[in-house]
């Protein structure tokens, strides 16, 4: 019986080459995972922003991660079970058994952004068709589906008793998956 690294080496699957990978982390991990994988010599990106936090009797900026519970590391796959064995590391995001490595120019835009003290919130991924629901605005509560029209997005609501729908126009902060 082969072994996962076999099977790797069979499919023509460079383990020495070095990709960016989405790590998965527990809980509030994420800061604590970066330093320890640092410490180990893993070259990591975790995206933070700066916020406000009200407490009862003060106001504090602090960092939190830009996408909760991510991280990305800059390694090759041979290192991949180093990774995982990193207290605070849940798994690689990825298809099937091996990670799927990171599009760079989707990190560098990230990077470019932090960089560059831009002001980044975090926004629910959204795909045409998915249902969602309003969540600010006059029309907050209203569910429907999701369809892009030239280059605006609509929410379309859907009355299956007679068969008929009907479509408005919304910015698509204003709109969260179901």
């Amino acid at each position: 019986m082969r072994t996962l690294l076999e099977k790797d080496l069979s499919s023509g699957v460079n383990l020495q080459q070095e990709a960016w990978y989405a790590l998965y982390a527990r809980s509030r991990h994420e800061k604590v995972v970066d330093d320890l994988l640092r410490r180990k010599g893993i070259e990591t990106f975790l995206p933070v922003r700066k916020i406000k936090r009200r407490w009862s009797d003060r106001v504090k900026l602090i960092e939190e991660p830009l996408f909760k519970g991510y991280l990305f590391v800059h390694a090759p796959l041979r290192r991949r079970i180093e990774i995982l064995q990193t207290k605070g590391v849940v798994r690689f995001i990825g298809h099937g058994p091996l990670p799927t490595p990171v599009q760079d120019k989707d990190l560098m835009a990230i990077r470019t952004f932090m960089e560059n003290d831009i002001a980044v919130d975090p926004f629910p991924y959204l795909k045409e068709g998915q249902r969602v629901v309003v969540s600010t605005g006059p029309f907050r509560g209203v569910e429907g589906f999701l369809v892009l029209k030239k280059t605006k997005y609509r929410l379309v609501i859907s009355l299956d008793l007679i068969m008929q729908s009907a479509s408005i126009e919304v910015d698509a902060a204003m709109v969260e998956p179901l």
